[in-house]
């Protein structure tokens, strides 16, 4: 059994290679038993790497935390009022899981919800309420997140379902790093049975971890959770919004619907990583993974247009900010070694996606605002 005090970095990929040759699941294993030949790995010390991906704001670090109320306006969040044209996209009124007669009300309930404070993270919970977990910590636990995903199988919305718990419970609860994992993986564990047909047990969620953690410790933290979120397990999180913006970036068929989609998903997955991302709004990473996936397709276009701004509700000078941090990620400047997320769209299921590269440089008039 791993040592408590220790918590390894991630997942081998060698163990996922071999994990997936030999077609050994978890949920293949009868819920009695363990899963079988399959090595368990436990988060080790979670080192300070010197080149993780960090961009705190210098004044949140010089400033004491602020009332929530503040953090709204960290992300410049725009009028929740969507304009009719944002019902363009939903002609198809025939297809009832198109839901084409609400989606314009469905979508500002969902603008309306996540900017609500008790949805929210707060921006510099690092600097003001962690003593003991860093940033570089975060990016570490996320990473490993989305290989436990990637072995269990599990949709990318209970992925942002995950982090978004994290981030919350993180705002407002300080935390040892021996804990963090425990965190993580119950956080995993609410949200997969939430999102999930067949969510992995509590004890495949121990078995992850070497067993670092008793169910008895993994459903104490569930329940620690539950109570913290007050049992609103429910939230609009980035996967959300950019099934929504996707489908209105494909310009008739100019950007193809999967290379766009997938694009979109890579960018959007990079920025759980970076703990710089949490003062954005899902909204606001949807729209701005959608602009870079346009602009890494066909960089000599205007990655914006009416059609995106009517839908999204979002100017190109509005998302200035979260694009710049987002192609900084993609183009992995900072020479971050958390390599999950890209080496998951690296696979030809994902068109290879995470291969494809953006301009070093993007324009500044495409972020100037369309003329009306």
């Amino acid at each position: 059994m791993a040592d408590k005090e220790n918590i390894v970095p991630r997942l081998t990929r060698a163990l996922a290679k071999r994990a997936a040759a030999s077609g050994s699941t978890a949920k293949s294993q009868p819920k009695d038993q363990p899963p079988a030949k399959r090595k368990r790995v436990a988060l080790s010390e979670l080192p300070t790497l010197s080149n993780a991906i960090i961009r705190p704001s210098p004044d949140l670090r010089a400033t004491p935390s602020k009332p929530r109320q503040e953090d709204a306006k960290v992300s410049k969040i725009p009028p929740v009022d969507v304009p009719a044209a944002a019902t363009d996209i939903d002609s198809d009124v025939e297809d009832p899981q198109m839901c084409g007669h609400y989606a314009k009300d469905i979508y500002q309930y969902l603008r309306s919800m996540e900017v609500e404070q008790k949805r929210r993270p707060l921006v510099n919970y690092i600097e003001t309420i962690q003593t003991d977990v860093t940033a570089n910590m975060r990016g570490v636990l996320v990473d490993w997140l989305v290989e436990v995903a990637e072995e269990y199988k599990l949709v990318s919305d209970t992925l942002y379902l995950t982090v978004s718990y994290i981030d919350r419970f993180l705002s407002f609860n300080a935390l040892s790093r021996q804990k963090l994992q425990l965190l993580g993986v119950s956080s995993m564990l609410i949200a997969s049975k939430y999102e999930e047909i067949s969510p992995p047990h509590v004890e495949d969620f121990c078995y992850i971890t070497d067993n670092t953690y008793t169910k008895q410790e993994v459903v104490k933290m569930e329940s620690d959770i539950l109570k913290f979120l007050k049992f609103e397990v429910g939230n609009p999180t980035t996967k959300t919004f950019l099934r929504r913006f996707t489908k209105a970036g494909q310009e008739e068929g100019k950007y193809p619907a999967l290379l766009l989609e997938f694009l979109g998903s890579y960018l959007a997955e990079l920025s759980l990583l970076d703990y710089g991302c949490v003062r954005f709004l899902p909204s606001v990473v949807a729209a701005s993974a959608v602009f870079l996936a346009r602009l890494t397709i066909n960089p000599a276009s205007h990655p914006w247009n009416e059609t995106l701004q009517n839908n999204t509700g979002y100017r190109p000078s509005e998302l200035k900010e979260c694009v710049h941090a987002i192609h900084a990620l993609q183009l992995n400047k900072k020479g971050s070694a958390l390599v999950a997320i890209k080496d998951k769209y690296k696979q030809h299921r994902f068109k290879c996606v995470s291969a494809l590269l953006p301009p070093s440089k993007i324009p500044t008039s495409y972020f100037e605002d369309l003329k009306e």
